[in-house]
């Protein structure tokens, strides 16, 4: 009896043994399999973030290529620029940035970006050091053709051939010698009369003096012209002009021998030599 029962003990002892035995080798396989999909799961996301490190990488590669080749077409356009300006040498270089300055940014951010970030920020920095030189640039070149404008240039008749020049000569009335303050410019009646040079018209009408019907102009930085002996003026007082603009027709008014323009150009107030002038192109 007392061994029919110890063999029962042995048995449920070996079928225990023998149940966790295969419970533990069915388990460890599922473990492993998990532990390998994990594996694979961290694998597929290490690549995913190495492409998008790739992406990101060559899409600052790309934007650092184009901002390069923009900073060389602005670098090239300054000096063209410059060069039609007439500058000289050293007033824009736009191969250094403009001279600027402050107090420090004590505020500003201490961390260091890559290599390459830092090196798109820097072409950044010079495109916008270079987008105020041209603005600066671009400034100065429309004062110049502001002053340009407004500069007594070529001449002011459409037609005719210079009768008198400025300076002493002898009075065609009297005989005496006399100072003559402009240039005369003679043509048959109504030849157009044209303004040298933009500005205000600060008279237009018939001028005491022997000037007859005159026309003075105003333009700004010291320079005033006058265009005498009109047979009729076309503008107004007030008016403002262009360059080459048709303001008179030629005429003998006033005290003059037949027909024909007396031009002036004065120069802060004093008559100076209009043949200066006149020899610059239009």
């Amino acid at each position: 009896m007392l061994a029919s029962v110890l063999a029962g003990v042995l048995l449920l002892v070996s079928a225990g043994f023998s149940a966790g035995y295969l419970l533990a080798r069915t388990a460890a396989p599922a473990a492993i399999v998990e532990l390998a999909v994990d594996l694979e799961a961290q694998r597929e996301q290490l690549e995913a973030a190495r492409r998008s490190a790739r992406e990101q990488h060559n899409a600052l590669a790309l934007r650092l290529g184009e901002m390069q080749a923009s900073v060389i077409r602005l670098n090239a356009l300054g000096r063209r620029l410059t060069s039609m300006a007439g500058l000289t040498d050293g007033e824009f270089n736009f191969e250094e940035p403009p001279a600027l300055g402050g107090p420090d940014d004590v505020d500003g951010p201490g961390w260091a970006p890559p290599e390459l970030v830092a090196e798109i920020d820097l072409l950044e920095q010079r495109l916008r050091e270079q987008e105020q030189q041209l603005v600066v640039l671009q400034s100065v070149m429309s004062e110049r053709k502001v002053r340009n404008l407004a500069e007594p240039r070529g001449r002011p008749v459409r037609a005719g051939w210079i009768s008198s020049r400025f300076g002493r000569r002898i009075d065609p009335f009297t005989g005496n010698p006399a100072w003559h303050m402009g240039v005369d410019f003679a043509a048959p009646r109504n030849t157009e009369v044209v303004a040298v040079a933009a500005g205000v018209v600060t008279w237009a009408g018939k001028h005491p003096g022997g000037y007859g019907y005159m026309i003075e102009i105003s333009h700004g930085n010291g320079y005033v012209t006058r265009y005498a002996h009109n047979e009729a003026n076309l503008v107004l007082t007030g008016d403002y002009v262009k360059p080459g603009q048709t303001i008179a027709l030629m005429g003998s008014s006033g005290r003059a021998t037949g027909s024909h323009l007396h031009f002036e150009v004065l120069y802060r107030g004093q008559p100076v030599d209009p043949m200066r002038y006149i020899r610059r192109s239009s």
